[in-house]
C-alpha cells in the first residue's frame, strides 16, 4: 500500500492505518486457512462474537471471516450492517429453559405456502415420536426422550419454521437429542417445511455425526421421506485448523462448521506485524537500516506486480522502480531477493498483473479505482487463493511464495545502504 502526501498528515496517518490492515488482514488470512483445511464443500459459520475482544472486534471478526471464506456469521450486527448471511441455533439454556410440552401456549401452525393451518402441532410432533419409536429399524436405538428437550425442540419450530436447527446434545445425543429432532423435522414436513439441521457442541463428534447420519438415513427409508438422509450435521466445541484435519483423518459426517474462539482471537498468532515506512520525500528516496535484515526498508517509489507461469499459477511477485519499464508478457525477466545476492531467478511471465490501483487520488488526475464490496473482495480473496500453487498452501512445510526485487532496484537499494550506513573505524 501506497500513502503519498504532505509529510505530517502522512505520519498522523500510520496508526489508523496499521490498525486497520494488521487485524483485518490476520483475520482474513486465519479465516482462509480453516477454509482450505475444511475444504470447499463444507459450510464454515463464524460463531465468535462471545470471544471476541470486546464488541468492535467481534464486529471486525465476523466482517473479515467472511472475506477469507466463511459463509455465515451468528454475529446478527455483522449481518445487518455488512450484509453477511446469518445462521445459527438456540442455546443450551433455551432448551433447558423448557420443563415440559405444556408449557407451549400457542400450537397453531400454517403450512409454508398458507393453504392448510395444523391447530395443534405439538400432538403432531408426538405422533411422529411414537410412530419413530415404534419403527422396527429404530427399535432398540433409544428410548423414552427428554420431554422438556421435546418442547423446547418444538417452541423454536413454531417460532422458526423455515430455519429449524436444534442444539441436540444437552441431555444425551444419540437417546434423545437426535430422536427428538426428527420428531419435529418430520411434523414440519408435513407441514412443508425442511428443517435446517442439527448441531454437536461437545462429545465424539467425529462418531456422533457418523451415528447421526445413520438414524438420518434410517427416518428416510422407513418412512419415505425423500433427502432427510442427508439433513445438515453442524459441529463445534473449540474447533480450529487442528481439530478439522483431524476430523477429516479420522472420517466424519459434518457439513458445517462452527468456528468461534481459535479463528476470532486468531490463537495461532496473536498479531501481525505489518509496517508503515518512509521510503521517499520530495523525490529522495530514503532508507531505514537495522542489524537485523528483515528490517532494512525497501526505498523508493515502487510498482508491484505478479508473474503468472504457462500452467496459470503465480511464479513470483517483483517490485520495480515507478518510472521502470513493466514486465512483459513473454519476455524474460531477472527476480532478485532485496537483500541476498545469490537468490535470483529469470522468469519468463506468461501473464502479467500489476496489483498496486489507486482508489484515493486526492487533488491529482489519476482515474480512482472504486472501492469493491464485501462479497466482491471475497469472491478475489478466494479466487486468488485458487490459483496458488499447492504446495504453497500445504499446512507442513509450505513453500514460501517469493517476493522480490527488479535488477535496477536491488542495484539501488544496496547503493543507498552503502552510502547511508556510517564506516566504521578500528584503532
Amino acid at each position: 500500500m501506497i500513502i503519498q502526501g504532505p509529510v505530517a498528515v502522512v505520519q498522523l496517518l500510520e496508526t489508523p492505518f496499521l490498525t486497520l490492515v494488521n487485524y483485518a488482514s490476520l483475520v482474513t488470512t486465519n479465516a482462509a486457512r480453516h477454509r482450505l483445511v475444511a475444504g470447499k464443500q463444507k459450510n464454515l459459520l463464524e460463531f465468535g462474537l462471545r470471544r471476541a475482544q470486546g464488541p468492535d472486534g467481534g464486529i471486525s471478526a465476523s466482517r473479515y471471516s467472511y472475506m477469507g471464506g466463511f459463509d455465515a456469521t451468528s454475529n446478527v450486527a455483522a449481518g445487518r450492517l455488512f450484509g453477511i448471511p446469518i445462521r445459527g441455533t438456540h442455546s443450551h439454556a433455551f432448551v433447558s429453559s423448557f420443563l415440559g410440552l405444556d408449557e407451549i401456549i400457542d400450537k397453531a401452525l400454517s403450512s409454508s405456502d398458507g393453504t392448510n393451518r395444523c391447530e395443534d402441532f405439538v400432538s403432531l410432533v408426538q405422533n411422529w415420536l411414537s410412530r419413530i419409536q415404534d419403527a422396527s429399524s429404530l427399535r432398540g436405538t433409544f428410548g423414552e426422550t427428554n420431554q422438556s428437550e421435546l418442547a423446547a425442540f418444538t417452541s423454536y419450530a413454531l417460532a422458526f419454521p423455515n430455519s429449524f436447527l436444534a442444539l441436540v446434545d444437552t441431555y444425551d445425543v444419540m437417546r434423545s437429542g437426535v430422536p427428538n429432532f426428527c420428531a419435529v423435522a418430520l411434523a414440519l414436513n408435513d407441514m412443508g417445511y425442511k428443517a435446517g439441521g442439527i448441531r454437536l457442541d461437545s462429545g465424539d463428534l467425529a462418531y456422533l455425526s457418523i451415528e447421526t447420519r445413520k438414524f438420518f438415513y434410517a427416518i428416510e427409508k422407513e418412512f419415505g421421506v425423500v433427502g432427510f438422509g442427508l439433513t445438515n450435521i453442524t459441529a463445534s466445541n473449540d474447533l480450529n485448523e487442528e481439530t478439522i484435519d483431524a476430523l477429516n483423518k479420522q472420517g466424519h459426517e459434518v457439513d458445517s462448521f462452527g468456528i468461534g474462539t481459535y479463528l476470532v482471537t486468531c490463537y495461532a498468532q496473536a498479531a501481525l506485524g505489518c509496517v508503515f515506512k518512509l521510503v521517499e520525500i520530495n523525490k529522495q528516496p530514503r532508507i531505514k537500516l537495522s542489524e537485523d535484515v528483515t528490517k532494512v526498508s525497501i526505498p523508493c517509489k515502487k510498482r508491484c506486480y505478479r508473474l503468472y507461469g504457462k500452467e496459470g499459477y503465480p511464479l513470483v511477485d517483483i517490485m520495480t522502480g515507478q518510472d521502470e519499464p513493466s514486465p512483459k508478457v513473454g519476455e524474460r525477466i531477472l527476480c532478485r531477493h532485496p537483500f541476498i545476492e545469490s537468490k535470483r531467478a529469470h522468469v519468463v511471465p506468461q501473464h502479467v498483473e500489476e496489483l498496486l490501483k489507486c482508489y484515493w487520488p486526492g487533488n491529482s488526475s489519476t482515474q480512482r479505482e472504486d472501492l469493491t464490496s464485501i462479497n466482491e473482495n471475497r469472491s478475489r480473496c478466494m479466487r486468488d487463493l485458487d490459483r496458488m500453487r499447492p504446495d504453497h498452501l500445504r499446512k507442513l512445510n509450505p513453500t514460501p511464495y517469493k517476493v522480490s526485487v527488479s535488477t535496477q532496484l536491488y542495484d539501488f537499494i544496496h547503493f543507498l545502504w552503502l552510502n547511508e550506513a556510517p564506516v566504521g573505524e578500528l584503532q
